[in-house]
């Protein structure tokens, strides 16, 4: 009773806070641009509907050309990103140079499948979150002293993909330092959801998501420490993975993991089409691809089925929406009637505490006893580190370089820090879910998990909810793989999905699972041809 009391003082200072600051910024913010009342048009070009597995066939079979495709591409971009701004720096004129190169080297080449094997992706467009190191691109992650800091090699993620044929357009917008679900910063400015102008697509990886989401790329590469593939995604209305961590390459990537969060960061696909997934996958993990079974065939009517409704009452965490509820029981419904399997309902009471146990565990020193770089610090690099309650007054006059989003962040969790409760308590819940949900999954299990509480906010409401994320964040210190995928559309027109979450490295499953989901539920939607809400 008492923690309970104590977790409620905990909840209303955190809402009285963020709800006083949200006022405040709404007030001294500029008033709604008119460039949110358009709309996008819908995607024409036919080749901005086929997934990459089907433009990869048809440039080696030479039906179509890789320069085609890429302008095609660059059209789509063009025509869009004036409204999303998702990308924030292209290599048009590289791409169409790298294109051409492919082209050739189909002329060329007289076995395709030789070319198959050794160049899965060739002449297939590619986007690249700005965090990641892209050769000749910037990789500032917003912070306005990281101005001009550009890539001079490319992240061994983004190697793989380019050494597979893979031609990427540039690189897409994200959140300061990419600690939030809010792509915006004082460099590029704010990404928007091509659903609704009006609302966010989320973070860290949302421009990304967005960009892929407005037919303005086919396959993406991005982050996730906290839910930064899968939220955007879901917002968005696409597919994300977040694979099993230590299989896929977190190297070269800003701001660096340190203490031991490279334990929980992953880099992941992005795309519009869940056949894409697994390909993607098997590139990316490069050297590690033997870790994970992913030429294992998969029948999804010999899966265990579980369906997790909500997370048993977290009071820091939105609850979720009955909408989400009911698209979730609509996916257990189908499982059973199309596949004939049992799907068990499964409840867990340590998840009320996933943003107090991701908060915890984030924090943790590594082997060495170096704890993680305080966000204060990452914030004033390569100067000192930066004071939020002056950069605050400073937001006032509209004299600081940090958003409002970064300095009420650090606020709240100066605040959180004085209630937090004890890491032995924190531990013992943590290790107690983690013994269930291995026990429960094993190498044949599966659970459906609500993404995000409610559909895509607009832009700035996360400031009243900045713990929301805890559905997404959670998985990843539990370091179980997961995929995002959409199901339809809301009653506001704003796209519905879940989490599909596997045992550790069975990627193989989820990634089959998604398959089902894009079948039955139809995937990714035309946001340009979407009806009105």
């Amino acid at each position: 009773m008492a923690r309970s009391v104590s977790e409620s003082v905990q909840v209303w200072l955190f809402r009285a806070v963020a709800g006083v600051l949200f006022l405040f910024f709404r007030l001294l913010s500029p008033r709604r641009d008119a460039l949110l009342r358009n709309k996008l048009q819908p995607v024409v070009d036919p080749l901005l509907l086929r997934s990459a597995a089907q433009l990869s066939r048809k440039i080696r079979r030479k039906e179509v050309s890789s320069v085609e495709v890429v302008q095609a591409y660059i059209n789509r971009i063009q025509e869009v990103n004036p409204l999303v701004n998702a990308l924030v720096k292209d290599r048009f004129d590289a791409a169409l140079q790298e294109a051409a190169q492919a082209d050739k080297l189909i002329g060329e080449q007289t076995d395709g499948e030789v070319l198959e094997e050794r160049l899965p992706l060739l002449g297939v467009p590619l986007s690249v979150k700005e965090s990641l190191a892209l050769q000749g691109m910037p990789q500032t992650t917003g912070l306005v002293s990281r101005r001009g800091i550009v890539s001079t090699a490319d992240c061994p993620t983004v190697a793989l993909l380019k050494r597979a044929g893979a031609i990427p357009l540039g690189v897409t917008n994200v959140p300061v330092l990419c600690m939030w679900f809010e792509s915006h910063n004082h460099l590029y400015g704010i990404t928007r959801n091509p659903y609704d102008l009006e609302r966010t697509p989320g973070g860290s990886s949302g421009g990304e998501a967005s960009l892929i989401a407005a037919g303005g790329s086919v396959v993406g590469i991005g982050s996730d420490i906290g839910g930064s593939i899968r939220m955007p995604c879901f917002f968005t209305g696409i597919f994300g993975h977040k694979p099993t961590p230590g299989v896929v390459s977190i190297d070269d990537t800003y701001p660096p993991c340190t203490g031991r969060q490279m334990e929980y960061n992953c880099i992941g696909p992005l795309c519009r089409y869940a056949e894409d997934l697994l390909p993607m996958m098997k590139i990316m993990a490069g050297p590690n691809a033997h870790m994970l079974s992913l030429n294992k065939k998969v029948n999804v009517k010999k899966l265990r089925f579980f369906t997790v409704p909500h997370n048993s009452g977290c009071i820091m965490m939105s609850p979720v929406s009955k909408e989400l509820l009911h698209i979730q029981k609509k996916v257990v419904e189908r499982l059973q009637a199309d596949l004939g399997v049992k799907v068990q309902e499964v409840r867990f009471p340590e998840l009320r505490y996933s943003f107090q146990i991701w908060d915890a565990y984030m924090g943790l020193p590594d082997k060495e006893g170096k704890h993680p770089q305080p966000f204060t610090e990452l914030l004033g690099e390569p100067g000192r580190p930066v004071r939020p309650l002056w950069e605050l007054l400073k937001w006032i006059v509209g004299k600081s370089q940090q958003t409002m989003a970064a300095i009420i962040l650090f606020l709240l969790l100066t605040v959180y820090a004085a209630f937090k409760p004890s890491s032995d308590f924190i531990q013992q819940k943590k290790e107690k879910l983690q013994k269930e949900m291995e026990e429960l999954l094993g190498e044949d299990g599966v659970f459906l998990y609500p993404s995000h509480p409610r559909v895509a906010p607009k832009h700035h409401h996360p400031l009243f909810t900045p713990f929301d994320f805890g559905y997404t964040g959670i998985i990843n210190i539990l370091g179980l793989p997961v995929t995002q995928c959409p199901l339809g559309l809301g009653e506001e027109g704003l796209p519905l999905g879940v989490q599909v979450v596997g045992g550790k490295l069975q990627d193989h499953l989820t990634l089959e699972v998604a398959l089902y989901l894009e079948k039955t539920f139809g995937g990714w939607r035309d946001p340009g041809a979407k009806k009105p809400s």
